[in-house]
């Protein structure tokens, strides 16, 4: 009855059989021991369930399953509502990259491979960069950076030991992106796969290596179809 929203007196009303409110408010009140199935025999019709759930606890489940009205374990959901976006920013090349500073200021929309949504405000210059190679890969890591991974740089943000940054090596014009640490008071730029050539994990910055920017988060690239 709770379950369809009805009490004795909205019962007798709605079966159009007066005398179920006073059976069905002896029976609630405990007035009567042991009713009679002849007694409530109208009022299971009514609710359309065999007589026999008023008497049994196993009947009586089934007849609600039945109607849908028992209440069942719920699945809890595995989602939550997401960030906001704080912007668009462009999907750029490592040459790029390594000009930003010049490029920034005169890019043009078409310039960019593409322009892709952050939950992070990367700021006026902030940009996109899509991991290349393997060698900030470190499976079962916490943080692991896969090939095809896209970077979220914010490009003013001063680095510190221990940041992962997009740093332009002298002599390459490219940009390069590692894990900023500091070994015996000297900066280098780390590897963190740990299966990196020995030779190649550590890289000494060099003087006219240049700072572009600090990667704030990342996010899985080529999951579209398209």
């Amino acid at each position: 009855m709770d379950a369809r929203g009805l009490n004795p007196h909205a019962l007798g009303a709605k079966s159009g059989n007066p005398s179920l409110q006073s059976t069905v408010h002896r029976y609630l009140e405990r007035k009567v021991n042991e009713p009679r199935r002849a007694t409530l025999q109208p009022l299971a019709d009514f609710l359309q369930v065999d007589v026999a759930a008023f008497f049994d606890a196993d009947k009586a489940r089934a007849e609600l399953a039945r109607l849908g009205l028992l209440a069942g374990p719920r699945e809890e959901s595995n989602i939550t509502e997401g960030p906001a976006i704080r912007g668009l920013y462009p999907l750029i090349s490592e040459v790029q990259a390594g000009m930003w500073t010049e490029l920034c200021d005169n890019f043009a929309r078409g310039d960019a491979e593409d322009w892709l949504p952050s939950t992070k405000d990367l700021g006026e210059c902030g940009y996109m960069l899509r991991v290349r190679g393997k060698s900030m890969e470190n499976p079962g890591a916490r943080l692991s950076f896969p090939e095809g991974m896209v970077l979220h740089v914010r490009a003013h943000l001063d680095a510190v030991p221990g940041d992962f940054v997009i740093v332009r090596r002298e002599g390459t014009g490219e940009a390069t992106f590692k894990k900023f640490v500091m070994i015996d008071g000297h900066p280098y730029l780390e590897a963190i796969n740990p299966d990196w050539p020995k030779e190649l994990k550590y890289l000494p910055m060099q003087p006219g290596d240049v700072w572009c920017g600090v990667v704030v988060d990342a996010s899985l690239g080529g999951l579209s179809r398209t």
